[in-house]
């Protein structure tokens, strides 16, 4: 019982020591651990309604979400042929390819800047080149399920110089598990 104590006591001063050199050890150069300077100017003093002077806010932990690359030339529009396609059963560790067939429904050059899938067994290829008002393209999809088994459903975002910005088409399978030899 008292050893747990003594842990206890031990992990509240160890705290305490990381929490005084977060907040007073780079934002207060002229401060020291003399426990007169903790008492006059407690941690919290630190705190302020300003995100620039809040010694919290850097979000060291999550990282701003990156916003999605701004789109090249006049907006167009992107219309696909088909939004989803079912590759119905299909087998572990196979590659399983579909093309997305698409036409540039507007009045200026569709500029495809990315095509991502939802997780690295789903990869798009798509144009690089710009598609002219009128003209068409594919975006390639390789599904490659891995060790995935039972019903599976994924997205290609495509991003473009479209309105919106992000336009998904999806494909689905049914894993079979193949046995293990």
């Amino acid at each position: 019982m008292k050893e747990n104590i003594k842990i206890g006591l031990l992990a509240i001063i160890a705290g305490t020591l990381v929490i005084n050199t977060f907040f007073m050890g780079s934002e207060n150069e002229n401060s020291t651990s003399s426990p007169e300077k903790i008492a006059m100017n407690p941690p919290s003093s630190n705190i302020s309604a300003s995100p620039s002077n809040n010694p919290i806010t850097p979000n060291v932990l999550t990282p701003p979400a990156p916003e999605p690359p701004k789109p090249s030339g006049p907006p167009t529009s992107i219309k696909f042929e088909k939004e989803e396609h079912d590759f119905g059963k299909v087998k572990q560790d196979t590659q399983n390819k579909y093309k997305f067939k698409f036409k540039n429904t507007g009045s200026n050059p569709l500029i495809i800047e990315n095509a991502v899938g939802s997780c690295g067994c789903t990869v798009p290829t798509y144009p690089k080149e710009p598609v002219a008002p009128g003209g068409s393209g594919e975006i390639e999809v390789v599904y490659s399920p891995g060790k995935q088994k039972g019903q599976q459903q994924k997205t290609v975002t495509v991003t473009a110089n479209t309105d919106p910005r992000e336009t998904r088409v999806q494909i689905k399978a049914e894993v079979e598990e193949v046995p293990a030899k």
